[in-house]
């Protein structure tokens, strides 16, 4: 069996019970980064083994780990925070183990853009989760695209491109509405929605942004998201 186990985005209080037992029972755990998943497994005194799982090496154990899973061994699947396969290493091997007709559990728990999205005010009866932009090639066309689309939208980007995406935003749709998510259940959790352009005035003003961050972008006026 591959298990699938989300873990805390940040507060480790949101790790779930269910979750620490599967990670105590496992023959191994697979992450995405052993030194931060180190903390969280120490934190909790699970002593499991850890091999490290990323995008980096995904190709190359892929049927090294689906020959132990079919050798009736239990794994255990964890990126740095959150669900694994959202923005993260997980697809792959899920598919490979499909393929394969093995096992797959998904524990529900932890993601960062959901709480996000529920906070942000913003309508989020319909979205598109859209992730990370590319970081140069293609990301111009994306927010062409993202243009046109009448519903919320969810965008995943690091704290020090935070003021270049607000800018881009603020050039390719105009106008919007827009929260910005960032240290979500950390101590400095800081959520705040407002039109585009007041966040950029407001994050170029800040000496130094911190945390990853989840952008919601509302729908256009008079769109039928905005309704």
């Amino acid at each position: 069996m591959l298990y699938v186990v989300p873990t805390p985005i940040g507060n480790l209080g949101d790790m779930t019970a269910r979750g620490i037992e599967v990670l105590q029972k496992v023959a191994l755990i697979l992450a995405e980064d052993t030194r931060t998943s180190r903390v969280l497994l120490d934190h909790f005194g699970i002593q499991t083994p850890i091999r490290a799982f990323h995008q980096h090496n995904e190709h190359q154990v892929l049927s090294g780990l689906i020959d132990l899973l079919q050798a009736d061994k239990d794994i255990a699947l964890i990126s740095d925070a959150g669900t694994p396969g959202i923005s993260d290493p997980g697809f792959l091997l899920i598919r490979a183990c499909q393929e394969a007709e093995v096992d797959v559990t998904v524990l529900p728990g932890p993601t960062a853009f959901v709480p996000a999205l529920v906070a942000s005010g913003l309508p989020s009866d319909r979205f598109h989760f859209e992730g990370f932009l590319p970081h140069k090639k293609g990301r111009q066309s994306r927010l062409q695209w993202l243009a046109g689309y009448p519903y919320s939208i969810i965008l995943y980007e690091s704290p020090h491109r935070l003021i270049k995406c607000l800018e881009q935003i603020s050039t390719f749709l105009p106008g919007r509405k827009v929260c910005v998510a960032r240290e979500l259940s950390k101590m400095h959790e800081d959520i705040r929605t407002g039109t585009v352009d007041e966040l950029l005035t407001y994050y170029q003003g800040q000496s130094k942004v911190r945390g990853e961050v989840v952008l919601i972008i509302g729908p256009s006026a008079g769109s039928p998201g905005d309704e």
